[in-house]
């Protein structure tokens, strides 16, 4: 075991005094480079994210036009199954860029398709668990205090919605697969069908099955496992996966101890970013007007969760090239990745924040046609852009912990920034100082910043040399230890 750590740690010195020998500094030709490389791969991922989402919002549109009850029950439910399903399976996923990024960029093919496998596994296994939560989420409702008319409803949709939820669990491993092999395309010629055929099936569903919302549920969970076949399909029958296409085996259970190793802090660091927002939106709720301070801080919050897909997409890239240069022992390379990721985050999110701040006094009109809304939205507008800069700054550098495996150094960074500053701010701001909505925004955001603030130093302060090692014997590391056995 030793020796194989040695021989790692000198193959690493030795590629990196030879990057030194060269110039030292990163030329920019090579950073230029390395910025198109990544530009590739974050578009196709921002439009196959919003493809995803669209699912939902469709689904979501049709019911609304059935009824007052179906258009609330269903939005309560939506929101309930994100919170408490969907984020974190997403969350337990996100551990995939870090192991089946670097067992690609380490030639391990066979083991990326294992962790693909046991991931599958493991989060159809969680789905188990989850899926009663949501079964029981009516009666659950109902002891919080909810109104039992809607809180039945709820119940309802998030048990018809459960299907989604392990063809979700079986969606992500394989949107890892494929985004951690920069084969990106194929992911977004599926979605993109998914989201035509998702249309006519929500159409057929909710107007003419009967099931009116319930219809809304089961469509949302068919065109999921439609996006599931056709990856699956395309996995199966391409040529571009001869390397990493292995049957399946018994060697997938190997593997999961080392997913949950990584899963639970994901998950952890995902779901502390996610949840947030949703205690900012109950705070308002507490407000004096409740329903006009809910109103614009949802419409705000549905404007940055819009514009998130295009940093999001960016930290997509950066955690593919990071995890894949650090499994194949390129430290610098690394370092160029995440200097590269930071200038197309520049640029995006100033663009971004320069259109919301232009049309702080029209984009309210898009959500609500009530001039009292539109013009609360305005004067929150300037802030909702300053929270796109932060928002995409943290977005990006959350996608480096990822391709680095840092998710628990995340988790905690996220647990301090938001819940013992952002929060505590929030409801100081917004009842004790009545700033009401804008308070509980200045709040939130004075906690994103911390945060932003504390991933930057994190990464600032990276040994990328040490870390491509602890990729490398991460990869290795049941190889080794067999051949020592042997």
């Amino acid at each position: 075991m030793e020796g194989g750590e040695e021989n790692i740690e000198r193959n690493l010195l030795q590629k990196t005094n030879e990057v030194e020998r060269g110039g030292g500094l990163v030329a920019w030709s090579v950073i230029s480079q390395e910025v198109r490389r990544q530009a590739y791969l974050a578009g196709p991922m921002v439009a196959t994210n919003i493809s995803l989402y669209l699912l939902e919002v469709m689904s979501f549109m049709m019911v609304g036009h059935l009824d007052e009850l179906s258009l609330s029950s269903t939005a309560v439910a939506i929101s309930l199954a994100n919170v408490t399903g969907f984020s974190v399976i997403n969350g337990m996923a996100s551990a995939l860029e870090t192991l089946c990024g670097q067992a690609f960029g380490a030639q391990q093919y066979r083991k990326l398709g294992n962790q693909t496998y046991g991931a599958i596994f493991s989060l159809l296994l969680v789905s188990v668990g989850l899926s009663t939560i949501w079964i029981n989420m009516g009666k659950l409702l109902i002891l919080l205090g909810q109104d039992p008319i809607i809180a039945h409803e709820a119940g309802k949709f998030t048990t018809f919605l459960v299907p989604a939820l392990f063809a979700y669990a079986t969606y992500q491993p394989l949107l890892r697969f494929y985004q951690t092999q920069s084969i990106i395309m194929p992911m977004l010629m599926c979605s993109c069908l998914t989201l035509i055929l998702h249309i006519p099936i929500s159409w057929v569903m909710v107007y003419k099955s009967g099931l009116n919302s319930l219809g809304g549920a089961l469509a949302i969970g068919m065109s999921y496992w439609l996006n599931v076949l056709f990856l699956g399909l395309h996995m199966k029958h391409s040529s571009v996966f001869e390397k990493t296409r292995i049957p399946i085996s018994m060697e997938l259970f190997k593997e999961i101890r080392e997913f949950f190793h990584l899963a639970i802090p994901s998950s952890v660091m995902v779901c502390l970013q996610w949840w947030s927002y949703e205690v900012v939106i109950l705070l308002a709720g507490l407000l004096p007007n409740p329903q006009l301070e809910t109103s614009v801080l949802s419409v705000c919050l549905t404007t940055l969760a819009t514009l998130f897909a295009i940093p999001y997409g960016l930290s997509v890239a950066v955690s593919t090239r990071v995890s894949n240069e650090l499994g194949a022992g390129n430290p610098e390379a690394a370092r160029v990745a995440v200097y590269s990721v930071l200038i197309l985050a520049v640029t995006e999110l100033l663009t971004a924040s320069g259109a919301v701040f232009a049309s702080r006094h029209v984009f309210g009109y898009l959500f609500s046609s009530e001039k009292e809304v539109v013009d609360y939205v305005a004067t929150i507008a300037p802030l909702v852009s300053l929270s796109v800069i932060i928002d995409s700054s943290q977005c990006v550098l959350s996608g480096v912990a990822r391709g680095c495996g840092w998710q628990n150094i995340g988790a905690y960074i996220n647990l301090a920034s938001l819940y013992l500053v952002g929060v505590p701010a929030a409801a100081i701001l917004g009842f004790w100082l009545h700033l009401k909505a804008r308070g509980l925004w200045i709040g939130i955001q004075l906690g994103a910043i911390v945060q932003t603030t504390m991933l930057f130093v994190v990464t600032y302060c990276t040994d990328w040399e040490k870390q491509a090692i602890k990729a490398r014997e991460r990869v290795f590391a049941r190889r080794t230890s067999q051949n020592v056995l042997v």
